[in-house]
């Protein structure tokens, strides 16, 4: 069973990459009439969809338990519900080029969570709860709505960003893609040192003075605290973490970070010009006022869902399994920031009239703080949800 479920993510997979290409197509069709690369498109994509429903449901048979209780399955998880959200705007605006940027992102946050462990595992005792489903795919189901108000809000922004010359605009809209860039290129480094089996073992000390085994499937830059490396012929780290942090995962970061950059530079080389200025050709023709209504739209449905799955689930939750409510856990800490954030946002539109290309801003840099939340946070700082 639990193969078959990985064979039904991977054809889904397959799927969202071909549907990809469709709806680049579409783009060339004239408007009139019926867009038969973009029928196809979503067509395949709903297929996709479909497929990745099955694997859900064949790998919560063979776990037991929701699929959703470790990275690997939280962020497929999160991809599949960006498709949902996306397949929902689709039929609602018809506005193809939604999907030529939202593909390639679930695309890039479901090969991200390939490189995560993929094995399943018996819960942790505090995990054993139904509020495992309720709280986890609620808070994923709020902030893939959440990640539409990024995708149009970047769409609008590549679109209405003089690229002619360079300013504090271009470059933080060249930081986003940017960020973009790095996560494929963690995909690449770290799907290629898993293919040549690189493994380098620590013998640590953790936050609670007890001795541990740590796993390298990069080359250790950083090292555990009191870390001792027990595999001959491997890289020697050349700096030791605290206790607190997670050395491994931030040895992830900085590989990440280093392989982003170079990605990045290989591109810029090819194409000989910012990415923002490479794309902004392919949106020019779609409408600016369109783009800010569905972006303002998710934020509107988003935010409601993210209460309850983010905060008031997962209060409950807390206090079932730790006796407390808020624990100042750094997840919990990012996720009320991240519902502040969201807050002030729906206040300045209302109140303040922030429209056009401040809610886009806007719009990114709440994706980026729930993206923080996921990536930064969870591969970090250790705490109450280092399980996941």
């Amino acid at each position: 069973m639990y193969e078959l479920s990985s064979n039904f993510l991977f054809i889904s997979f397959i799927c969202y990459i071909v549907a990809t290409f469709f709806f680049g197509g579409s783009l060339k069709v004239n408007d009139h009439g019926p867009n038969r690369w973009a029928t196809i498109g979503i067509s395949i994509t709903i297929l996709g969809f479909l497929l990745q429903i099955t694997y859900f449901i064949t790998r919560w048979i063979a776990a037991g338990h929701a699929p959703v209780s470790n990275l690997f399955e939280f962020i497929t998880f999160f991809g599949m519900m960006l498709i949902l959200a996306f397949i929902l705007i689709h039929f609602i605006y018809r506005l193809n080029i939604i999907g030529l940027f939202a593909l390639p992102i679930a695309i890039i946050i479901i090969a991200y969570a390939t490189v995560f462990p993929h094995e399943i595992k018996p819960l942790v005792p505090s995990l054993k709860s139904y509020w495992l489903h309720i709280h986890v795919t609620t808070a994923a189901l709020g902030e893939a709505i959440l990640a539409i108000s990024f995708i149009t809000g970047l769409i609008y922004l590549i679109k209405n960003i003089n690229q002619s010359k360079s300013t504090k605009k271009t470059f933080w809209l060249e930081a986003v893609l940017y960020f973009l860039v790095t996560v494929v290129a963690f995909i690449l480094i770290s799907t290629a040192f898993n293919a040549s089996g690189y493994e380098a073992k620590y013998n640590w000390i953790n936050k609670d003075g007890v001795k541990e085994e740590m796993i390298y499937n990069l080359p250790s830059l950083v090292g555990p605290h009191k870390g001792e490396l027990t595999t001959e012929g491997k890289f020697e780290a050349l700096a030791e973490m605290p206790a607190l942090i997670n050395a491994k995962k931030l040895n992830t970061v900085i590989w990440s970070i280093f392989a982003g950059i170079a990605l990045y530079l290989v591109m810029r080389l090819i194409i000989r010009k910012r990415i923002g200025a490479f794309l902004q050709p392919f949106v020019q023709k779609v409408d600016s006022d369109l783009l800010d209504e569905i972006g303002y739209r998710a934020v509107a449905i988003g935010f409601p869902v993210f209460t309850l799955g983010g905060l008031i689930f997962a209060m409950i939750w807390a206090q079932i399994a730790w006796t407390r409510f808020w624990s100042w856990d750094p997840k919990e800490d990012w996720a009320l920031i991240t519902w502040l954030f969201y807050a002030v946002f729906l206040h300045l539109r209302f109140k303040r009239n922030w429209q056009g290309e401040k809610s886009a801003w806007l719009a990114v840099i709440g994706f980026a703080i729930i993206m923080f939340n996921l990536i930064a946070v969870n591969l970090i700082i250790a705490g109450l949800h280092s399980y996941a």
